[in-house]
């Protein structure tokens, strides 16, 4: 997304006076930067938890190992976790974790080859839960997990408000 639709996405949740905040895995903070170059961040973003580790989501996020364990560190399970520890910490209106494989040595499969990343979006005390295949190099997938996030974010205050109207 450019930075002129990041001030409109900022705009959008200053005018419904909601915060945001991330937990970012494989996206490294590229989605705190990215906000970074947009008008009105200020007043509406609280901050990004970079947990990148698993030890880092356990401990920051309070990602329980047996999640780990079980479904491993990039998994839908796993990112859940992740928003609702940040919903903790920060409190903001809408939490954003994403997590996945944007290179090899992590839990890729055939079923969840390079590119897999999971997506939770907590807003009004639901997740919103997204699953995409991203292609092309790290910085590609990063790219493209940024604009589908944004993108996803801003339809999802347009979907809760529109019918508040």
């Amino acid at each position: 997304m450019k930075p002129e639709e990041l001030t409109q996405l900022m705009m959008k949740l200053k005018d419904k006076d909601l915060s945001l905040a991330f937990a970012e895995s494989c996206t490294g903070g590229s989605l705190a930067a990215a906000l970074s170059e947009a008008t009105g961040t200020t007043d509406v973003f609280l901050g990004s938890m970079v947990a990148y580790s698993a030890e880092a989501k356990n401990k920051v996020l309070g990602v329980k190992n047996e999640t780990l364990k079980l479904y491993t560190a990039e998994s839908q399970q796993v990112t859940n976790e992740m928003v609702q520890g940040l919903y903790k910490l920060l409190k903001a209106d809408v939490c954003v974790a994403v997590t996945g494989l944007f290179g090899q040595g992590g839990s890729e499969t055939a079923e969840k080859p390079i590119g897999t990343t999971f997506i939770s979006i907590l807003f009004k005390e639901k997740v919103e839960e997204y699953r995409q295949v991203f292609k092309g190099d790290a910085q590609k997938m990063r790219d493209q997990a940024q604009d589908f996030i944004f993108n996803k974010l801003s339809d999802t205050v347009d979907r809760h408000y529109q019918h508040a109207v």
